[in-house]
């Protein structure tokens, strides 16, 4: 069996202000981020990991960078685990597209779900299984890390746990965090979900304060 850490790149300032990235080049990660990737390598300090795989995009590479260093690794560029490809979404601010008629359908009903000039949620799911099920075969016995985000995560896991795919957003994968799957010959086992002990926290966002009601007669 092949067990397999599927690791959430850390905090950026999309994730911070709520905007999908996507595939936009140049997502780096803020200072938070940074000290979560150094604070991955140390919760993963005595882990045999053999080898190191990561989406394309830089701030999945960046969270593996400390990993990678801590444990004598090379970094190995999957594309099958990059990003949700979002098209005209984009850049868009979750607070916007929860307004479009099209939010309800990928929340509620993803199944059927394109984004607008991007992929399906159906053909994300089945390019990312089969870069997972790549790596389970080149790596039969060991333990291997696998550095994506956090919707591609969370359809690995509904695919291997038989989940609907219309359910995969019941499930929760925060930045940084570690998911532990064991895959190979026999039933599937998640051993992890959502793992964040020992990562720094974005702080909570600050609640205005309501403005006093006028007081009635």
């Amino acid at each position: 069996m092949t067990t397999l850490l599927l690791i959430r790149h850390g905090e950026n300032d999309f994730t911070r202000t709520g905007k999908l990235a996507g595939w936009t080049p140049g997502v780096s990660l803020n200072e938070l981020g940074c000290r979560q990737a150094e604070q991955l390598a140390v919760k993963l300090k005595d882990a045999p990991i053999r080898a190191l795989y990561c989406s394309p995009l830089e701030r999945t590479r960046e969270t593996a960078a400390p990993l990678a260093r801590a444990k004598g690794l090379k970094v190995q560029i999957h594309e099958g685990l990059g990003e949700v490809r979002y098209g005209r979404w984009q850049g868009q601010s979750l607070k916007v597209l929860r307004r479009q008629k099209l939010w309800r359908v990928v929340q509620e009903h993803p199944s059927v779900m394109q984004f607008p000039e991007g992929e399906t949620v159906r053909g994300v799911q089945a390019r990312a299984v089969d870069a997972i099920e790549a790596i389970v075969a080149e790596h039969p016995k060991d333990l291997v890390a696998a550095l994506s985000h956090g919707d591609v995560i969370k359809l690995v896991v509904a695919h291997y746990l038989g989940l609907p795919l219309d359910l995969f957003q019941r499930l929760q994968i925060d930045t940084a965090s570690v998911t532990v799957l064991q895959l190979g010959q026999g039933a599937p086992g998640l051993r992890r979900l959502n793992d964040t002990a020992g990562i720094e926290r974005p702080a909570p966002p600050k609640r205005r304060p309501k403005k006093p009601g006028r007081a009635r007669s």
